[in-house]
């Protein structure tokens, strides 16, 4: 990478909604241009000057609000807040989705959306001439599955050939981190119980591109068979936020999937312990694996504001 210039833009779809619009080549761009802007945030701090950047959130946050607003400003531009996390201002309810996003179209330059359901960044984005960029929805985490990769590349390097193993729910974190394995040549086995397997169709995208870059999506049962050998090990929370009904039907069914430190002991010495956050210690993961020497949940969690930054950078 040059030292003496900003990394330059990478030519990509103007929305990041799924991970799945970048190509390989982009995606490992745009991870080296997060470490750029790591190193050397104050050759970015003019990206956004002059822009103000909308802020739509159904669902609480901490990471991604505080990330996505201290990036932004720290790059010169300028945030608006719109708090949709009250029933009864849910998107859609007031106006139109399209209408919505038409109204903001004319008045900022930029969308970061958390919302519960994908089809609302769809049609936002179909409305929108402006950048949208998924915060999370219920399909996919875009945001954090790049953070993810990049604190691996980290302490890893290239990931070409890495073992991954995501143990838990098929849930958005699981397709994202699916979708860029596949584009980064990652080996990820993921272990869910059978009824909560990842979107097929997820699935058969992300082996399609695996083909193409000898990664390696592997579904199991088994969470011990999957640890077996990983160099790092992922879990999320068992119930996502809209999932809350089912929340003691899920903790019975996902108990045998819990990460403690039996697991870990299958997986490599070296092996990293990952979670999005938060956590709920004592469920999906064991206090003394969260809280331990192999933990970098925190590393994952200050990484978004620098994959955050490299994304705006890269669609502004």
């Amino acid at each position: 990478m040059a030292t003496n210039a900003i990394v330059a833009p990478i030519s990509l779809s103007p929305d990041l909604l799924t991970g799945a619009e970048w190509s390989s080549a982009h995606t490992r761009d745009l991870l080296q241009l997060s470490a750029d802007i790591k190193a050397r945030p104050g050759r970015y701090a003019s990206t956004l000057t002059g822009k103000c950047i909308a802020l739509i959130f159904e669902k609480p946050s901490l990471r991604t609000r505080v990330t996505f607003d201290v990036g932004i400003q720290s790059m010169g531009g300028n945030v608006v807040f719109l708090d949709h996390t009250q029933a009864q201002a849910s998107l859609g309810a007031r106006e139109s989705i399209a209408d919505v996003a038409r109204n903001l179209d004319r008045w900022v330059q930029g969308i970061v959306a958390r919302v519960y359901r994908q089809q609302v960044l769809d049609e936002m984005a179909a409305n929108a001439e402006i950048p949208v960029i998924n915060a999370l929805s219920d399909k996919f985490h875009p945001c954090q599955a790049l953070a993810d990769y990049f604190t691996l590349t980290e302490r890893f390097g290239n990931l070409r050939g890495f073992q991954l193993t995501y143990v838990g729910d098929g849930n958005n974190v699981c397709h994202s981190l699916m979708y860029l394995a596949a584009r980064l040549g990652v080996h990820l086995r993921i272990a869910t119980p059978p009824d909560y397997t990842p979107l097929p169709e997820v699935v058969s995208d992300s082996k399609r591109v695996a083909r193409e870059t000898k990664a390696k999506i592997e579904l199991l049962t088994d969470s011990r068979e999957a640890v077996s050998g990983a160099q790092a090990v992922y879990t999320d929370s068992w119930t996502s936020m809209g999932f809350e009904s089912e929340e003691k039907t899920r903790t019975a069914i996902f108990q045998p999937y819990q990460v403690n430190a039996e697991l870990m002991s299958l997986a490599t010495p070296e092996a990293l312990f990952m979670h999005c956050l938060p956590a709920h210690r004592g469920l999906e993961v064991t206090p003394e694996v969260l809280d331990g020497p192999q933990s970098v949940v925190l590393d994952q969690s200050e990484n978004r504001m620098y994959v955050q930054k490299a994304i705006l950078h890269t669609l502004f």
